[in-house]
């Protein structure tokens, strides 16, 4: 693999880890890992919850340091990539010129939706996606200031525990009847309700909003009832959206995410892909699904590698995510889209440990444990082995 070039898009959590395990994978030939923020990969999920309060610097978040892409001979180009080329196996760079691949990754990420509605473009109104994006928030996130989160998803609930730690006046707006509605069972979401009322934070649901209002920068928040929110900041957090054009105009295919199959290659043998960016066929829920997971994407960056790196390994491990929220650590297992029965150990609606256990047919196929690292690891054992279980035991399951 001498004198051969694998161009890794995107200085991801995917990307970073693609571009060690290609090294770590024997590929002898040069790695360049493209990224534009002018930052070392950096660990994502801690931008709303430690970067944010202030408990991390930006260096103690890098996923490896200087010195280890220095010693790999990594290199590390400070730039995007417009187009691919399949034919020529070349990248056009945004800032000029190409580089010429013989082993291509797209890590490319994903990107905050946009709120469509008047105002949403006012100064003082943020999105949380990047660190540059916290930095901009932190600069406004005085004590006593009055911050109104758009989103009571993972992203808003994460930022509200932030900034309320941070002593401002936080509400939440979420346009549904529930916080984390998409995602959790009724039980989970009255609970995270709970919590944020308890520390003070203003959680609206069934807030629509309507605009966004102020003079030289944003005042207030309209709601569909007419009734005016103050705000001397807002953060937008409404979803992300996969990082799809470049794929899509190379003519690689796209089904909410680029395709990939269980050795995360694209429809093009020559492309493998990794991340949040990627759609993928997970036999365990029987349809294809995209994950914002770090998890995820560090196992199907090293499966990606060893397919550029011509060996043959396969996606095959549980989803599991996290959220930190004040002193509540939530650890998720599996995926419970699907679900027909809850089983909870423990009371939501009392102290601040519990689980809840998702089935589907008897089977278990997702849990969401509140400061119970017991029951998470346990609940990822027996969906491994198939979710067979009873519910007894799971009522009864020990704590820890």
């Amino acid at each position: 693999m001498t004198g051969r070039r694998a161009v890794v898009v995107g200085a991801s959590h995917a990307g970073a880890q693609l571009a060690a395990s290609l090294r770590q994978g024997g590929w002898k030939g040069e790695i360049v890992l493209v990224g534009d923020e002018g930052t070392l990969p950096y660990q994502r999920p801690p931008m709303s919850k430690a970067y944010l309060a202030g408990k991390n610097t930006l260096d103690q978040l890098a996923i490896r340091s200087a010195a280890f892409y220095a010693k790999q001979e990594i290199t590390l180009l400070d730039d995007s990539v417009q187009a691919v080329d399949r034919t020529d196996g070349r990248v056009t760079l945004s800032r000029g010129g190409s580089l010429a691949y013989d082993e291509l990754a797209l890590c490319t990420g994903a990107r905050v939706r946009r709120l469509a509605a008047p105002g949403a473009d006012l100064c003082g109104v943020h999105y949380l996606r990047t660190a540059a994006d916290v930095e901009l928030i932190r600069e406004a996130a005085s004590p006593g200031r009055r911050a109104v989160i758009i989103g009571g998803g993972y992203i808003g609930l994460e930022t509200a525990a932030s900034l309320s730690g941070l002593g401002l006046q936080v509400s939440v707006l979420e346009a549904t009847e529930r916080v984390l509605g998409r995602v959790t069972a009724p039980e989970v979401s009255a609970f995270f309700d709970r919590i944020h009322r308890e520390e003070a934070v203003d959680v609206r649901t069934k807030a629509t909003v309507e605009e966004l209002v102020g003079t030289d920068r944003v005042q207030g928040v309209v709601l569909a009832g007419g009734e005016t929110v103050p705000a001397d900041l807002v953060i937008i957090g409404i979803g992300v959206e996969p990082n799809t054009e470049l794929a899509a105009a190379a003519g690689l295919q796209v089904d909410d995410g680029v395709v990939i199959d269980d050795h995360a290659r694209t429809s093009d043998p020559a492309i493998v892909a990794a991340g949040d960016c990627t759609s993928h066929l997970m036999t365990r829920y029987g349809r294809r699904i995209r994950l914002e997971s770090v998890s995820s994407a560090t196992e199907q960056a090293k499966v990606a590698a060893a397919t550029a790196c011509g060996k043959s390994q396969r996606i095959t491990a549980l989803p599991w995510f996290w959220s930190d929220q004040y002193d509540v650590k939530l650890q998720i297992a599996g995926i419970n889209t699907g679900y027909d029965e809850i089983v909870l150990n423990g009371d939501p609606a009392e102290g601040r440990d519990f689980t809840c256990y998702y089935l589907r047919r008897g089977e278990l196929i997702a849990a969401d444990c509140v400061n119970r690292p017991r029951d998470f690891m346990f609940s990822k054992q027996v969906i491994i082995r198939g979710g067979q279980v009873g519910r007894d035991e799971l009522a009864l399951q020990a704590v820890g």
